[in-house]
């Protein structure tokens, strides 16, 4: 079983949030328990389902729309989800373009994915993909090598930032900081389990970054590097005690991602020797591995 935050935020007993409600639908679009051409249950079905009001449930679709996973989204019946077939040159948004080039990645023998990003909710949700091809027997690697580069949580972020000020206890640095470490948490669970079930070499390791990453990077096999520049923006999203968060947030799932490959020309190459330089000369700077906690 292949474990996400929904399941951790189920299990500890709290309400979920959008964001939360937004990333268990993209799970089962990934999984294929939702496909293109489905309609969405009711705003109302899924209020009852994951035991929030209706305005949560429509920041949820508002945030998968904007990811272009949801068509028919105007009123009178409920979203349909989107046919995303682009040309694979082209841009997409994270969500949509990371899960299919980490299944192809997957495929080799021996797998090595470095990450550099704000937290890894998207690369905990894209791994869904090549992990089930893993249990159905479609691909058997050998080794996984997981590197994984994430802020300190003794930085001052750039962002996610209170819209008034920083302050001591600050709430938003406070959900940056359980997301990052619960979306961890997921991620490694779900590729350690591997070893377990599948004999495969699984190798997970986080370090701390000293400053906010402006992009998102990855790199897979040495071969491809995707990178995707966080989109800021002015949200608000209610929290358990009935308040609500007024902040300046990243949506790191709908900016676009641009792929470059060593077999696509001279400066895609470079680009992708020169990513890879850059992401194990500060790996090898940053020494000690970061604590999930």
């Amino acid at each position: 079983m292949v474990v996400t935050q929904e399941n951790v935020a189920v299990n500890g007993g709290r309400r979920l949030s959008s964001q939360e409600i937004a990333d268990a639908l993209r799970d089962r679009i990934r999984a294929g328990d939702l496909r293109a051409g489905d309609r969405l249950p009711t705003q109302a079905e899924l209020a009852e389902e994951f035991g929030v009001e209706r305005g949560t449930v429509r920041q949820a679709l508002s945030s998968l729309q904007s990811d272009g996973l949801l068509s028919n989204t105007g009123r009178g019946s409920p979203p349909r989800i989107a046919d995303v077939s682009p040309a694979r040159d082209e841009p997409q948004p994270t969500m949509v373009g990371l899960a299919p080039r980490l299944a192809e990645a997957f495929a080799t023998p021996h797998v090595r994915v470095d990450a550099a990003c704000l937290t890894a909710e998207t690369l905990m949700l894209a791994l869904g993909e090549p992990v089930r091809l893993i249990h159905e027997g479609s691909i058997r690697p050998e080794s996984i090598d997981v590197r994984i580069l994430l802020p300190s949580r003794d930085i001052t972020l750039a962002f996610p930032v209170p819209v008034e000020g920083r302050s001591d206890g600050d709430p938003v640095h406070k959900r940056w900081l359980d997301q990052r470490n619960a979306q961890g948490h997921v991620l490694r669970h779900n590729l350690q389990t591997l070893r377990r079930s599948h004999g495969i070499d699984v190798r997970v390791t986080f370090r701390a970054l000293p400053f906010t990453p402006p992009v998102k990077l990855y790199l897979l096999n040495g071969s491809e590097a995707l990178i995707a520049y966080y989109m800021i923006t002015r949200r608000e999203e209610q929290v358990d005690a009935g308040g609500v968060l007024d902040m300046y947030d990243a949506l790191g799932s709908a900016s676009l991602l641009f792929s470059f490959e060593k077999q696509a020309g001279h400066r895609d190459a470079s680009f992708v020797e020169e990513s890879q330089k850059w992401f194990d000369a500060l790996w090898e700077t940053i020494t000690t591995d970061l604590t999930l906690s």
